[in-house]
């Protein structure tokens, strides 16, 4: 067992599959000689020459429209948007034509495609460059989503969603790229769609996903001072999403906190707490509590967006409101 950065978890993940298969080609912004912007792909054009690791134009629609055609000629491409912020302007690729492929072309066409996209906070970049539109992908049928929170999760989600016939969107935390944590040997697989139990409880569940998992994990350890033990549930995949794994907790604990980073309305916890309301109502003992971030742009100053995103404080009242 190593221990690695996240973001080198990805790349070892990236390194591994193109050894394995030559048609993966990797293309964005600054990816081959610069390495991304957040030095995920830095080294993979040494090793694997400029025809697999390319630069593109600053055109997310271009990028994201000729993975599209790559993935139906018989490559494998995989392209990072700079910031997920910018996915906007690859909607069409992605959720016209992308999405539509296989069923438009009565399951001739796959399309193993996978789109890389860094979202969310913690580096004060502002309201056009930490944004988390996971909930926009999930909406879309023919999309699988998944967003890893762990070392090992980064590689074995990344291996998962290059292996799959399908276009995935894979969701990075920026501010968990340098995070450090272990790569098990040998190396880690995960189906996607497999939720993880980050912590076993009995009194209360918290579902959630990427960099919050950390922010629950820490909730958890404040409310255990008190005798509360909360379960955490790391949903790994967001589309599709562990339904029977968070139905099975709520029926433990019979209480449900649901926390992430992106704004609360509409988002991802919307959709799980209609579901857990709809098929867990005979287990809940306790309202259903979403904690997100509240409707407003991501602030540029420190301090503000440090207010902005929900903390392991904030998961703890949640869990406080559902107990009472």
């Amino acid at each position: 067992m190593s221990e690695v950065r996240f973001g080198q978890a990805i790349n070892r993940a990236l390194a591994d599959a193109m050894a394995a298969d030559e048609n993966i080609v990797i293309f964005g912004e600054d990816v081959a000689a610069p390495g991304g912007p957040f030095g995920v792909t830095r080294g993979l054009l040494d090793r694997f020459g400029a025809e697999r690791v390319r630069d593109t134009p600053i055109s997310e629609a271009a990028i994201v429209g000729a993975a599209v055609g790559a993935a139906m000629s018989g490559l494998k491409p995989i392209v990072e948007i700079m910031f997920m912020d910018f996915v906007t302007l690859s909607m069409d690729a992605l959720v016209n034509q992308a999405a539509k492929a296989r069923f438009m072309f009565g399951g001739q066409y796959a399309l193993p495609m996978v789109v890389r996209l860094p979202h969310g906070g913690g580096i004060n970049a502002g309201p056009q460059h930490s944004q988390c539109l996971e909930a926009w992908l999930t909406h879309v049928p023919g999309l699988k989503v998944a967003c890893p929170a762990t070392v090992s999760d980064a590689y074995a989600l990344t291996r998962a969603a290059i292996a799959d016939p399908d276009p995935v969107i894979l969701v990075e935390n920026k501010s968990l790229y340098a995070v450090k944590g272990a790569l098990p040997e040998p190396l880690p697989s995960v189906a996607i769609g497999t939720a993880d139990i980050a912590r076993p409880g009995r009194d209360a569940t918290i579902v959630t996903y990427g960099a919050m998992r950390g922010m629950a994990l820490a909730a958890a350890d404040m409310l255990a001072k008190d005798g509360v033990e909360t379960e955490v549930i790391d949903l790994r995949s967001l589309q599709p999403w562990d339904e029977s794994a968070v139905l099975a907790s709520l029926a433990r604990t019979h209480r449900l906190v649901i926390a992430h980073e992106a704004v609360e309305a509409f988002g991802v916890g919307a959709e799980i707490a209609a579901r857990m309301a709809d098929v867990g109502f005979d287990e809940l003992d306790g309202p259903i509590v979403r904690v997100g971030a509240p409707f407003m742009p991501v602030p540029f100053a420190k301090e503000l967006e440090a207010r902005y995103r929900p903390d392991a404080a904030r998961i703890v009242e949640g869990v406080r409101r559902t107990l009472a």
